[in-house]
């Protein structure tokens, strides 16, 4: 049996309901747009993924709203909130050199250009192009998560190397 990173990509997030008729805000963690032509799951915490039929989409504010077939109250809208939404890794186009989904850098650990460990990789903070690596230490580094400051990404041996810009982590550094 495949495992969840080989079969299934997190698209986004259930952010919470808006408006009265089922309509709900997602925490959308694609690079691309949305594409209402990709098979979308549904899933709670670790359970098995469910079908799920996107009937609209649009942007409001800078956030993702949709409707869900079936979802039709706010109160079920509310019922979906923190709920991940998946679609299929086959349906997406492979990653570039040197690109990869977010899922398959998750837990990689952070290397300077000098081979310095500086922590892993936990996720993208929401709505940016921002990083946080955990340090060994448990405290966070944010990481603008831009091409020129990213040298490797393997995700084969969970291994991302960076060049921070110069004095970003002196910040993280003091006390």
């Amino acid at each position: 049996m495949a495992c969840m990173s080989e079969t299934y990509i997190h698209m986004a997030s259930v952010s919470k309901p808006h408006g009265v008729h089922g309509e709900i805000a997602l925490a959308w963690y694609g690079v691309s747009p949305f594409s209402q032509s990709l098979p979308y799951y549904l899933q709670s915490g670790n359970s098995a993924p469910e079908p799920i039929t996107i009937e609209e989409a649009r942007m409001h504010n800078g956030r993702l709203l949709v409707r869900i077939a079936g979802v039709v109250t706010r109160e079920q809208a509310a019922g979906l909130r923190g709920k991940k939404i998946l679609t299929l890794r086959a349906s997406l186009p492979p990653p570039g050199n040197n690109e990869a989904y977010v899922s398959d850098l998750v837990g990689s650990t952070v290397f300077l250009q000098d081979g310095t460990a500086i922590g892993r990789f936990s996720h993208v903070v929401l709505g940016t192009d921002v990083w946080s690596i955990i340090g060994d230490d448990g405290r966070e580094i944010l990481f603008p998560a831009q091409p020129d400051f990213i040298v490797v990404l393997d995700t084969d041996t969970k291994r991302i190397v960076i060049a921070p810009p110069e004095g970003l982590l002196d910040l993280y550094n003091t006390p």
